[in-house]
């Protein structure tokens, strides 16, 4: 295998420093831009971290030319839904625009290789749960728009030059390192598993349950939740399939089934053998009852195959995760 040298931006964040983790083992040399906005510097395992931000035109062209760096993976990203509704501008201005920055520097320096965090927003509601990637993108918030604006971007930048790219939209993501060295570090993040989490080691007192008629077997939503490392294994063998000549690409990044809001509360209350306080709330706008990935494309191209698809293991890894993060905050 020959060692790639790869800029990972965003790589002290939550997804960004488990694929950082799997790049350095298997030999890679990395080198993580992050402004630490969201991120950790302890979360950065391999490689070096260097503090700065993607919009800094000098800085990212330094870094592609100096270190010779032949691949990008992106991740950095604003990425809360109801903060975007309310600062569109900021989630445009970091999610699209400095991406735009990005781009423009690898052309500049000659990185022909990219790898694009994207996500399952930019198809909006769509009509039917089991999601393909032909199917509509019409996303219904700026998060989603501003991702989809640099799919955009990367395609009309690879049909004018010889990038090739790889974009991975996610699903839902949870979980953390199998080995608790890494997890998701973020107060009062958004994701049901973390919330969930954080309700069992008593940082939160109550977690709430968004809608509970929906047409679905238990009247709650439908999610395809993939653990963090199955999706960093996703990236590591994008890298790879770049590096072997592969097409420019996008593909959803899920394991292609789902559980509801109730089965990841009943997993919870499984794993830590306690009752969760869960109480019912009205619906939050804009979620469809059921939101679960075609995942045959990116098992077929890159031979992807996931390790931790068990809800359980999932949750008991983000639990430990956050029961560490509890024990050090005292």
């Amino acid at each position: 295998m020959a060692v790639k040298k790869i800029l990972v931006t965003g790589g002290a964040g939550y997804i960004g420093s488990h694929v950082v983790r799997q790049l350095g083992a298997r030999g890679h040399a990395v080198t993580v831009l992050d402004n630490l906005s969201t991120g950790f510097a302890e979360a950065v395992l391999e490689g070096e971290l260097i503090v700065g931000d993607t919009s800094d035109s000098q800085l990212v062209e330094r870094i592609l030319v100096e270190r010779e760096i032949d691949t990008v993976l992106h991740f950095a990203a604003h990425i809360v839904v109801p903060e975007s509704l309310e600062q569109p501008l900021r989630y445009y201005g970091n999610n699209t625009c400095a991406s735009r920055n990005l781009l423009a520097c690898c052309q500049r320096a000659g990185v022909g290789r990219f790898i694009f965090s994207s996500t399952a927003a930019v198809y909006g509601e769509p009509e039917q749960p089991l999601i393909a990637e032909d199917c509509p993108t019409i996303p219904i918030n700026p998060y989603g728009r501003s991702k989809l604006m640099t799919e955009w971007m990367l395609g009309d930048l690879a049909a004018a030059s010889d990038l090739r790219y790889v974009a991975l939209r996610y699903f839902n993501v949870a979980g953390a390192d199998p080995e608790g060295r890494i997890g998701q570090s973020t107060p009062m993040a958004t994701h049901l598993i973390k919330v969930a989490s954080e309700l069992v080691t008593g940082q939160r007192q109550q977690m709430a349950i968004f809608g509970s008629d929906y047409p679905t077997p238990d009247g709650t939503c439908i999610r395809d939740y993939i653990h963090v490392d199955d999706l960093a294994d996703a990236h590591v063998r994008a890298v790879d399939y770049l590096a072997d000549g592969g097409a420019s690409v996008t593909m959803n990044c899920g394991y292609g089934h789902g559980y509801s809001v109730r089965e990841v509360v009943a997993a919870m209350e499984r794993v830590t053998g306690q009752p969760l306080n869960a109480v019912d709330a009205p619906r939050r706008p804009g979620d469809p009852p059921a939101l679960i990935a075609d995942s045959n494309k990116i098992r077929r191209l890159l031979g992807w195959q996931p390790q931790f698809d068990r809800l359980d293991y999932i949750v008991e890894t983000a639990l430990r995760w956050q029961q560490q993060l509890a024990a050090r905050d005292g």
